[in-house]
């Protein structure tokens, strides 16, 4: 069964077989520093030469000679030669772009000995090499904690061993001169390889270990750039940035390198702005300048030489106009010209067309959705109360009528009461009559009056039994003979 395992550092994936015979390596495009395109390596005319580019470790390279005329390609591992013994690289550039990239990095190939490249690695080599990239972690922690027991003010950042095994080279920084005679003489003897001490500065050891920059891209120092030239804080206010050390900084802890990118534009800009010395002199007042923008060639005063209040962008003719009338004891009006007061600002001329400034371009038809059935719910609940509301006006005009009715209840009480003492004062027989008027149910359907009515005319012929019920007797036949 295989076995596949990636080296970052080294850029390349190791297959590992049942056998020492069936291990091999490949190596893995963009996976490693300093990587480069070979933009001449479809065009048939261009020249192979004898010379390639090799790559070791993380941003070790080297320059070597195919003295056996073997056939080599991009990504070949190959066997080169080292002092002592042999290493193991990888190919990175060949043809044409071998002496660009000289040329790029500064090498001189005049009176020069290239180092010679072998042959292709073999299964025994990749084993090998495996072996010896398996220690330098290991190797490293242990240096560390040796050097640190030495009192040593040093740092070792990184341990890469040799392709056989034989010699490692170990990168430290170090501030001030480090006497490391005893330190070599320990890592022998614990080692037992050959040493190398190498110092390295802030900016390389960054290289070495890679990282993410405040832009979001990969670091410039493990990418593409191999030398460092020194960068100071004029660069920065050639730019008129901020001067703030937690944004000037990169990882290394040193001034960021893409400082120096752009300073050279802006010093040729800054050529055609005069050097202002002295606050502009108006009728209005003084103007103190505030800032300048090489860009639209325009520079903004302040009328306050502490605070930035009032600020008045004038064009740059502008100010050379006035700088001249201050020399001869001239002040003008006003700070801007009439043409420049009745010229109308220009909008800016983007436009966000692909919506990239939305906040909502990833809202889905999902939330769409959701947004319009809020809107049916909002507009369904809207009519709901406006039907609401008619059914309150609807018993609001009712209640209207009922306290008209209350009101009119009062009098047709009052004429009913009228109505049963003209009942009460007629005679037996109209009484008897009246009697079956009252049996009739009155307006609404209310049969309490009637039945008050019957009790009342009963209780009236119960009040006369006693004293005359011939009357009675008398009053019906009396009625009875008027029928």
């Amino acid at each position: 069964m295989k076995e596949y395992k990636t080296d970052v550092g080294r850029g390349c994936t190791f297959c590992n077989g049942d056998t020492p015979e069936d291990t091999s390596a490949k190596a893995c495009r963009g996976c490693y520093k300093l990587g480069e395109y070979d933009w001449l390596a479809d065009i048939p005319e261009a020249c192979e030469g004898d010379i390639f580019e090799v790559r070791f470790k993380n941003t070790r390279k080297g320059f070597y000679r195919n003295a056996s005329d073997v056939r080599l390609e991009v990504g070949d591992i190959v066997a080169v030669e080292a002092s002592p013994g042999h290493d193991i690289g990888i190919v990175s550039l060949t043809g044409d772009m071998v002496a660009k990239q000289m040329k790029r990095t500064g090498f001189r190939s005049d009176g020069v000995e290239f180092k010679k490249i072998y042959r292709k690695a073999r299964p025994a080599d990749i084993v090998k090499w495996q072996e010896a990239i398996a220690l330098e972690h290991r190797t490293m922690i242990r240096s560390r904690v040796i050097a640190a027991d030495l009192g040593l003010n040093m740092k070792i950042g990184d341990v890469e061993y040799q392709g056989d095994k034989m010699k490692a080279i170990f990168y430290y920084i170090a501030d001030e001169r480090v006497d490391f005679r005893e330190l070599i003489k320990i890592f022998a003897e614990q080692f037992r390889i050959r040493i190398e001490m190498k110092q390295i500065g802030a900016r390389q050891e960054a290289g070495r270990i890679g990282g993410i920059g405040s832009c979001g891209r990969e670091l410039c120092c493990s990418t593409w750039m191999s030398g460092f030239v020194s960068v100071t804080t004029n660069s920065a206010r050639f730019q008129e940035i901020s001067l703030n050390p937690q944004k000037l900084a990169g990882q290394c802890g040193k001034l960021k390198c893409c400082l120096n990118y752009e300073v050279d534009t802006y010093i040729d800009a800054r050529r055609e702005f005069p050097r202002i010395n002295a606050p502009l002199e108006t009728l209005e007042g003084n103007y103190y300048l505030v800032k300048s923008d090489i860009f639209k060639k325009q520079l903004s005063f302040s009328s306050d030489p502490n605070n930035a209040v009032n600020i008045v962008t004038v064009p740059l003719g502008r100010v050379r106009e006035i700088m001249s009338m201050n020399r001869r004891g001239v002040k003008p009006d006003t700070l801007q010209s009439a043409q420049d007061m009745s010229a109308k600002e220009e909008q800016p001329d983007f436009k966000n067309v692909v919506g990239e400034e939305s906040i909502t371009r990833f809202d889905g038809g999902k939330s769409q959705s959701r947004r319009d059935g809020r809107r049916g719910g909002r507009s369904g609940r809207q009519g709901d109360g406006d039907r609401r509301r008619g059914d309150n006006d609807r018993r609001r005009g009712d209640g209207d009528k009922t306290v008209q009715r209350n009101e009119q209840r009062p009098k047709e009480e009052a004429s009913r009461a009228d109505d049963r003492g003209r009942r009460g004062r007629r005679r037996p027989d109209e009484r008897t009559a009246g009697r079956g008027e009252n049996t009739q149910p009155r307006e609404g359907g209310q049969r309490q009056e009637p039945r008050g009515g019957q009790s009342q005319g009963r209780q009236g012929g119960r009040r006369r039994r006693p004293g005359g019920g011939n009357g009675g007797a008398a009053g019906g036949a009396t009625g009875g003979g008027n029928d």
